[in-house]
């Protein structure tokens, strides 16, 4: 007799991986200053450490795709498992600049294979407006484990604990995402023919997949760019950068804990469109304010991008259903490597906005927030392409909706 899947417990295992990406995340990032000294690392260094954890997370992310239907998830997460355990160890005794790259390229693959196996697995457990809830809810965690990881480094760095104890806290949601996955089985595809690559290829060679392949480079450079710079550009301006990541990533996480009522109110596209417009106005609104009127502009932009990730995964998982596994995995990899390909365009318009200031004879932390603003009004640019993509594809889904509609009423 075939064992029966426990999607319940699939999905709070899943939740736990996800913790485990976010606690190596905002962890890691805690303890940044603290590697630095102990192995007397350069910033550039520190760059070049950060960079394998984005690097190795779509690698794993596309591979995992690719592979999905042939060794199934419960292989992908026993990969996860091991990269996980191995690059938090690993960090702990690396004893210096190779073995903190080696290690954080780890955490990054076990990132990768996470995604790569749970967005799948959550879209063959549920369907319809539960599967659009669930994935949604598994993706509270990045923001959500964000806050906790943030929080939990701020107090151990605060009580005097080293940074390997902080590390050794990322291997607790690890053991316990592989305890939940341990000896359950897994679902089967939805959809006839998901298994193929040769229909999932096929499948994205459809207008509509590369249409969202295309926005996705924009929907995460829109989220993930501004966090990356806002924070040092909003330290000149009177306003809290860790209050200001703690709003943002805190409002993200309740909001697509609660994103089922909206996705079922307005759709798929209709959150789309709604997003973009809201993170421009957020993003706009950074580039402009000081003080606590900074705060005002971290809500409008946590609600236009909070949705943008899970929404982006579950349309290609409703509506090119043959792009299976490797569609998600492809679509979530662009957004990573999109990303990591965008940061050091940024740090240009930065590099250039500030010599700039400084020729127009301002200086100090005048010159700094000013070339911050004016960086920050650039990356408008990202969010707005996105108003005009958007409202295209919400009426594009509109008329196909009405087509199939009236096609069917005559047959």
């Amino acid at each position: 007799m075939s064992q029966s899947v426990n999607s319940g417990r699939l999905f709070n295992a899943s939740c736990f991986a996800l913790i485990t990406t976010a606690f190596s995340f905002s962890i890691r990032a805690g303890i940044l200053p603290q590697l630095g000294t102990e192995f007397n690392l350069t910033a550039e260094q520190l760059g070049f450490i950060n960079s394998m954890w984005f690097f190795g997370f779509p690698l794993a992310m596309i591979i995992g795709g690719l592979v999905y239907h042939t060794i199934g998830p419960k292989t992908i997460m026993q990969v996860a498992f091991v990269c996980h355990a191995i690059g938090i160890i690993m960090t702990i005794y690396s004893g210096g600049y190779t073995g903190l790259l080696i290690s954080t390229f780890l955490i990054g693959v076990g990132n990768g294979c996470t995604e790569a196996a749970c967005n799948p697995m959550i879209a063959d457990s549920y369907e319809g407006l539960q599967m659009s809830k669930m994935l949604n809810r598994f993706h509270m965690w990045f923001p959500g484990g964000i806050v906790v990881g943030s929080l939990i480094s701020k107090f151990m760095t605060d009580s005097n604990l080293g940074w390997q104890a902080q590390i050794w806290v990322i291997l607790i949601p690890t053991i316990i995402y592989a305890f939940l996955f341990w000896g359950q089985a897994f679902p089967k595809p939805h959809v006839d023919g998901v298994t193929s690559i040769g229909e999932n290829l096929k499948a994205m060679a459809s207008p509509l997949f590369i249409f969202i392949f295309v926005c996705m480079a924009f929907t995460a450079i829109s989220e993930f760019g501004p966090q990356q710079w806002t924070g040092l550009i909003m330290s000149k301006s009177g306003a809290s950068p860790m209050l200001i990541l703690a709003l943002v990533t805190g409002l993200m996480a309740i909001t697509r804990f609660f994103a089922h009522p909206i996705v079922a109110a307005i759709g798929q596209t209709g959150i789309l469109w709604g997003s973009s417009i809201l993170a421009a106005a957020g993003i706009y609104l950074f580039s402009t304010v000081t003080g606590p009127a900074a705060y005002a502009a971290a809500v409008i932009f946590a609600m236009g991008v909070a949705l943008f990730w899970p929404t982006m995964i579950g349309f290609v998982a409703q509506n090119v259903p043959l792009s299976g596994a490797l569609g998600m995995s492809i679509v979530g990899g662009i957004g990573m490597f999109s990303t990591a390909i965008w940061q050091p365009v940024i740090g240009k318009w930065l590099d250039d906005a500030k010599a700039e200031k400084l020729a127009a004879g301002l200086t100090g932390d005048e010159m700094e927030l000013a070339a911050g603003q004016a960086t920050l009004s650039t990356m408008v640019m990202f969010p707005a392409l996105l108003i005009v993509a958007f409202a295209i594809l919400y009426f594009w889904m509109k008329g196909r909706k009405t087509v199939t509609t009236s096609s069917a009423a005559v047959h």
